[in-house]
This record gives structure tokens, sequence and C-alpha cells, in this order.
């Protein structure tokens, strides 16, 4: 294909994936409400682990006690709406447009490397759903305790927006969080990183671990960040497991030179054509067993510099002649 076919083809699989999400966002924007088929609306959905929270611990603003969400302004229920169904239509749209960018790439690409790209994007997918899912359901559990926090003093009164910001965020970094594993082993079968240079860290990873946890869960309660660094650890260690398998498949072996101290300089060879190592001396032929006797070496230069320079001169006639016997003839 020429480079004008290229671009035409892209254009027409960036049109078909933009009408997808566009149709997905309708779709979205009329389950946040409606309930198709017999299942739950999206809205539903979206604030049950809020309003699972005991009674005593949010606000109630419904004559019949309903758990709802507060609005303070006339357009943030619009627009909230709006947003949950735009995320939802590309959602529900992610087969048509992870299809087009598939068939946009795969023209160029190797049997196995189009066997490796399928496995590692529904890794990818499956691991975020996965941690997606889990922020989902303890939810719940982080807000009870970050909501009961002074609520001698004081009753949470969320409004929709807040709420289901904390609510996706949590969604999005449980999600992306649990892409490191998948990182780990595409680092180790491209050759990066090995399980010799990681089996003696565990510590150290652990600490960064519960480290990361604590700064990039949006609430900081502790429940959500232990089970964050808990689930992190569980991959972590299945990915440095694999990393093992793998490497003992392929027979790598640690070298020499990384058991040794930081102070201590790596031995050198001591074979034949190693660096220090001795150098093999030919034998000698049975043509010439023996070899030639060694000659003086003529001293042609020290000679020439013992001979006195000669110039040579033009006449006046254009003959040539030695400026030494020259000047001798005119003394």
């Amino acid at each position: 294909m020429t480079l004008v076919e290229h671009l035409q083809e892209l254009r027409r699989r960036v049109i078909i994936s933009v009408i997808a999400v566009v149709v997905g966002a309708i779709i979205g924007f009329i389950w946040y409400q409606q309930a198709p088929f017999g299942i739950s609306p999206l809205g539903e959905i979206l604030r049950e682990p809020y309003c699972a929270l005991p009674a005593e611990k949010r606000a109630s603003f419904s004559a019949d006690g309903e758990c709802r969400l507060l609005a303070t302004s006339p357009f943030e229920m619009l627009l909230l709406r709006l947003k949950v169904g735009a995320l939802a239509g590309t959602v529900l749209s992610s087969p048509v447009w992870l299809y087009q960018v598939w068939a946009f790439v795969v023209p160029g690409l190797h049997k196995n490397e189009r066997r490796y790209t399928l496995s590692f994007v529904s890794a990818a997918v499956g691991l975020f759903v996965a941690g997606a899912l889990l922020a989902y359901f303890i939810l719940s559990v982080g807000l009870e305790f970050l909501m009961g926090l002074g609520d001698e003093y004081q009753t949470a009164a969320l409004t929709g927006e807040r709420y289901f910001y904390f609510l996706l965020a949590l969604l999005l970094i449980f999600g992306v969080s649990f892409e490191i594993p998948l990182l780990i082993v595409s680092l180790n079968l491209i050759g990066v990183l090995e399980y010799a240079h990681v089996k003696d860290k565990r510590r150290i990873i652990i600490v960064v671990v519960m480290i990361f946890a604590a700064f990039v869960t949006p609430g900081q309660d502790p429940f959500s960040m232990v089970v964050l660094a808990g689930s992190l650890i569980l991959l972590i260690e299945i990915a440095f497991q694999f990393c093992r398998i793998h490497d003992k498949r392929i027979q790598r072996q640690r070298p020499e030179w990384m058991d040794l101290d930081d102070e201590t300089s790596s031995p050198l060879g001591a074979g034949p054509g190693a660096i220090g190592g001795p150098t093999p001396v030919a034998a000698p032929t049975q043509v010439n067993p023996s070899p030639a006797p060694s000659q003086p070496v003529s001293q042609p230069v020290q000679q020439a510099q013992h001979q006195q320079p000669q110039t040579w001169t033009t006449g006046v006639n254009g003959t040539s002649s030695n400026s030494s016997s020259f000047f001798d003839d005119v003394l």
C-alpha cells in the first residue's frame, strides 16, 4: 500500500471508531436512568457503594429516606449524566475500536509478533478489568472509614460530581496499577530484566509498593491502601515466578562478576586468547626446524649523515656544476 492508501485506511477506521463511541455514548446516556433488558440502571450501579453506607453516615434529602446524591448547580445533573454516558460508551464500544486499531496495525507484524501482541493486549485488558472490579467492591469500605471520621459533629453530603470523580479515580488507579506485573513480564521476555536481578530484593520491593499505594489512592484510607498494596505484591510475585521459569527454560546463567563485591575487580580469563591470558607460541615447521640466524642491520642512514652535502648551481650558460668545486677553483 502507498502512503495515501494507508492514510485513507486510517481515516476509515477512525471514522468507524468514532461512530461506535458515539452510539455507545447514546446507549450509556439512556442506560444511566432507564433499565434495559431487566438490568439495573447505570446510575444505580454507580451509586451502590455510596448507598451501602449506614444511613446515619450519609445525609438524606428526600422525605422517604431514599439514598440520593446532592446536586449544587442547575446543570450538574445533566453534565454528570453526559460524562457518565460518554465513559460508558467508550467502554461499551471498546470491542469495535480495539478491533479497528488491531486491524490497522496487524498487517505490519510478523506471525510471532501477532501472537505476542494479541496475548499482551488480552492480558492488559483482563488485568485492568480485574483491578477496576476490585476497586468497585472495596469502595464502600473506604467510604465508610472516611465518612465516619468526625461524624459526631457533621454529616457527609456528597455531591454527584465529587462522588463519581472519587469513584472513577479509584477505578482508574487500580486498573492501571494492575498493569505493573505485565510490564515486568515484558521486560523479562525482551531480556532487560532477569530473575537473578530481583530475587534478593523482595523487601525493598514491598516497601516501594506500600509507599506507591499510599500516594496513589485518592482517599488515602488505610483499607484501600492495604488492598492495593497486597494485590500488587501478589501479582508481582506471580510475575517473578514467571521470570524464574522463563529464565530457567532458556538456560540463562548468572555471570561470575555479578557475585563479586562492589570493591572487587572481576578476574581476567586465564585461557588462551583471554585478556591477560597466555598467548600460544607456534611450533617450528618440519621444513625449517630452526629459525634463521639474525643478520646485522645495515646502517645506510648513519653513512649518509657522515657524507658532506653537495649543492649544485646553475652557471651563466645554463650548465650545472658542483658548488664546492666551484669555490675551490675560485680560491
